[in-house]
This record gives C-alpha cells, structure tokens and sequence, in this order.
C-alpha cells in the first residue's frame, strides 16, 4: 500500500540538488520534475512544490516499515545542515558561492553493501551508463517491486550476487570491472571483509585501509564509500577530474592541472574545511561539474 509524508518549509532539500549531485545512481527525473528511485526494499517518488514560505516536499511510495521513519533516515533529516552551511560558508567566498548553488544537498543514507559495488561500477565510467549496470544487475539478481505500473528491482544481497559467475557479470556490461565484482563478492560473502564490523568501526583510517583491500576499490572509490553510505565519514575528501579541476582554479593555481598531487588536495582540504571536508566536497564538486 502506498505511504505518504510531507515535510513542510523544508530547508536544506532541493530535489535536483540532491539526486544529481553524483552521490546515487538510482534515482531518476520524472516528466513532472519529481524523482523516483529504489533503496532498499522501498521505491519512492519525491516532489518538490513550491509553497507559501518556501517550498515543500511530497515523498510518496511503497515502504518497507513506516514511511515518516524509512526517509528521516535515508534523507538525512535529523541532520542541521543550514547550520554546516553556515560553517563553511564563512571560510571563504568561493565555498559560501558553490554551497548557494547547491544549497539543497543532503548527503543521503545509503546501503554499505550497495555503495560497495556500485562504485566500483561508476570507476572511469560515466552516469547513464553507470545507472545502466546497476539496473540490469538488479533486474537480474535482485527482488522486483511494482509501483505505479512499473516494474522496480531492490539492489541484489550479497547471497544474490555471489550466485554470478565473471561471465554472468559479463553480460551485464561491466567490461573490466566484472572481475573486480566477482572477486569483492566472493570476499565480503566468505567474511575476508566484515561489513558490520566495518559498520562499528570508529577509526575513518582503518576503515579505509579495509576498504582498499577489495578488488576495484581505490582511494577515490573507498572515499566516495565512506562519504555516501552509512558509514557517513565527513572527513573523507574524494577527489576525481572535477575536484582536482575546483581546487586547482580555486586555491592551487598550477597552470599544469595535470600535475597537481592528490595529497596536496587533501592536505589542503583538511586544512581548510577540517572534519566537515566530505561535504565541502560536494558543494565544489556539484558547482563545478554544473557550470563547466
């Protein structure tokens, strides 16, 4: 049965922003401007309105326990970000510009496991195609759900998947990456790796380390993991073409981009945007990527 749940003057919740800013691959835009998508064992439509104070939004799906709890969770919703805001937008005018053009992210809850692969999916790939994959590895291994006349399928288990030869994978499209997922399935669903305790773990460091000992995973990959999924680590700072790209114009002016070093833009980010350097590197990257 479809739920329903409105947040009212909602502040710090811009649908595009949130969808589009490359944290997640299965959302999609609808023909009314709203997005659905599939996390889970949900599939959900979210609308923004405009609305006398502002704006609201309309979250309306199938749910798998109560709709009001399912997307504080998943949404971010407990979380004050007009207050990290207004943090980093007093570090300098370029952060405080990129944070008012992007100022509807949240930095959504999402699947360790789902983050896992779909990441070393999106390595040197681009979004349709990345979206491309994952839906067919999830129509193929994982659970359908109809919503609205449509056929939606959840993300596979790692029992699922792990039922995949490197051929199956194959055929999905996955090019060199079919072995990367074949191997990092085989190695979580044996235990090599634990994701719960990965789950537990205080330490971003261990973590990380953790993180880059499964196949296809880099560090680009396993900050991206650590930024978007549960684990929730704001003192990560992934970095790819668009962020090395902002930094450089912004802060390291070196007229040869290519040779800027990643560890000088992650010293530089931790120096600047301290603990909160995750999310301020959504705010770039989204500025960035949007107005190139």
């Amino acid at each position: 049965m479809e739920q329903r749940y409105i947040i009212n003057n909602c502040k710090s919740f811009k649908v595009k922003d949130v969808f589009d800013c490359g944290q997640c691959f299965r959302w999609n835009e609808q023909d009314d401007e709203s997005y659905t998508g599939i996390f889970g064992n949900n599939v959900l439509n979210v609308k923004q309105e405009q609305d006398v104070d502002g704006y609201k939004i309309i979250i309306s799906g199938i749910c798998d326990g109560n709709i009001e709890d399912i997307t504080r969770y998943y949404f971010d919703l407990d979380r004050n970000y007009e207050e990290i805001k207004e943090k980093l937008s007093n570090i300098d005018e370029y952060l405080a510009e990129s944070i008012k053009y992007g100022e509807g992210i949240r930095i959504l809850n999402q699947d360790l496991w789902e983050m896992i692969i779909s990441f070393i999916v999106s390595a040197n790939n681009n979004i349709p195609r990345i979206k491309g994959i994952i839906d067919r590895m999830s129509q193929k291994y994982g659970d359908k759900i109809e919503f609205r006349g449509k056929a939606y399928y959840t993300f596979p288990t790692i029992e699922a998947l792990s039922t995949a030869s490197i051929e199956d994978l194959r055929t999905l499209g996955l090019g060199f990456r079919d072995k990367y997922i074949y191997e990092t399935t085989k190695k979580i669903k044996n235990g090599d790796v634990n994701l719960e305790e990965m789950k537990n773990e205080s330490d971003t460091t261990k973590i990380r380390n953790q993180l880059l000992t499964l196949s296809g995973v880099g560090p680009k990959v396993a900050d991206c993991i650590l930024l978007f999924s549960t684990l929730k680590r704001f003192d990560v700072f992934p970095i790819d073409v668009w962020v090395r790209r902002v930094m450089n114009d912004l802060y390291i002016h070196n007229p040869d981009e290519g040779k800027v070093n990643k560890k000088e833009i992650e010293q530089l980010a931790r120096a600047k945007f301290g603990k909160l350097e995750g999310i301020a590197q959504q705010y770039l990257f989204y500025w960035k990527r949007e107005n190139t």
